[in-house]
């Protein structure tokens, strides 16, 4: 199933938007089993690191937090925008797989099989984890999702918003 949109952001996350696949529901309505599923939209991101982030150290550390603020502040302010008019919204942790709006359950969001089934990427093992293999990164990849029952368009103007952000 292809995207309803690709793009990218000013500092290059890449991110799609796509409608919930039958081959997710169940695991999506187990994260968040109030949302509306035929609304809802999945907006996964994938940004480059600097590093391969299936190595370990410092460096690597360094590297997954700096992601990781970058797509928090990201997320977060697409769904205050999406939330304060009104429509559903949440983002995933990527360090622990948990939503972190809607906070009452504590599943966990499965972000590299997601993507192997959202954008057809290929996943390899490492140990008990499975890694995502961007197919240009490689496992040089930081992923992670957003979610809103908002309309397209209202989606695509907070992700405007989200991308005149001055991130580092």
């Amino acid at each position: 199933m292809a995207p309803l949109v690709k793009g990218a952001t000013p500092w290059n996350m890449e991110y799609s938007i796509h409608h919930v696949p039958d081959a997710m529901k169940r695991e999506i309505q187990a994260v968040f089993p109030q949302a509306n599923l035929d609304k809802l939209l999945i907006v996964p991101t994938c940004q480059h690191a600097t590093v391969d982030l299936v190595r370990t150290g410092e460096n690597v550390e360094n590297e997954k937090d700096r992601l990781l603020e970058r797509f928090v502040a990201w997320a977060k302010t697409v769904c205050d925008q999406l939330t304060t008019n009104g429509h559903w919204s949440d983002y995933i942790d990527p360090c622990s797989g948990l939503p972190m709006i809607h906070t009452e359950l504590n599943t966990v969001y499965p972000e590299v099989p997601a993507l192997s089934i959202l954008m057809g990427y290929q996943t390899a093992n490492a140990g008990c984890c499975k890694v995502l293999l961007h197919p240009v990164f490689g496992s040089a990849v930081y992923p992670a999702s957003l979610f809103t029952e908002a309309q397209l368009d209202k989606l695509l103007s907070a992700i405007k918003t989200a991308n005149g952000l001055q991130v580092e």
